[in-house]
């Protein structure tokens, strides 16, 4: 049978110091805080639950653990850029100058950026 037609997938993001990247998820990229408690905090990521969670001495892989499809690539970027977000340039990877790399004949577009953890997160327009 699989998976239930209605389960809701949950999505676990790792932190070290909850404090700080409780308050990025929260203030820099507008997700709804619904609870916390000692083990995570648990945010409204736009219909899935992303529990934001503390492991002592966590250290972030190097990929891209959490991304969001967004309609305007450009104006989302510069929304989070006024609140403080760099986004990733990798010399060698054909991005442009704003850090967006686009998918060769098509009309995908991709940027990267960290969460204060170093979390990799994408932003994809398609």
């Amino acid at each position: 049978m699989g998976l239930p037609p209605l389960a809701r997938a949950i999505g676990f993001v790792l932190t070290a110091d909850i404090e700080r990247t409780r308050a990025f998820y929260r203030d820099v990229l507008g997700l709804r805080l619904l609870s916390e408690d000692a083990f995570a905090a648990v945010f409204d990521c736009h219909g899935m639950v992303l529990r934001l969670t503390t492991v002592e001495g966590h250290v972030p892989h190097p990929h891209t653990v959490l991304g969001w499809q967004v309609d305007d690539l450009a104006t989302t970027m510069a929304d989070l850029r006024a609140r403080g977000v760099t986004f990733s340039i990798y010399p060698g990877f054909g991005l442009d100058a704003e850090g967006v790399w686009s998918l060769p004949g098509s009309t995908v577009r991709i940027c990267r950026f960290n969460d204060p953890e170093g979390n990799g997160l994408s932003l994809t327009q398609a």
